[in-house]
């Protein structure tokens, strides 16, 4: 039950995060290390700056593509 919201989590987290692109941008392996709290506050965090991504905010969210 804990993986699959996770998992929707890390879905919903790498659609914000895909610019545009179909394949996937997220190592799907992270499930492992975030809890679902940290991935509810990087989708909130995401969800407050779409739209308004600066260079710093592309190139932080870089680290987490395969």
């Amino acid at each position: 039950m804990i993986e699959d919201k996770k998992e929707i989590l890390l879905s919903e987290i790498e659609r914000l995060i895909a610019y545009g692109r179909s394949e996937p941008t997220i190592n799907p392996a992270l499930l492992e290390y975030l809890s679902i709290e940290d991935l509810k506050n990087t989708k909130a965090k995401l969800l407050e700056r779409v739209g308004k991504l600066s260079d710093e905010d592309k190139e932080w969210l870089e680290q987490f593509k395969k």
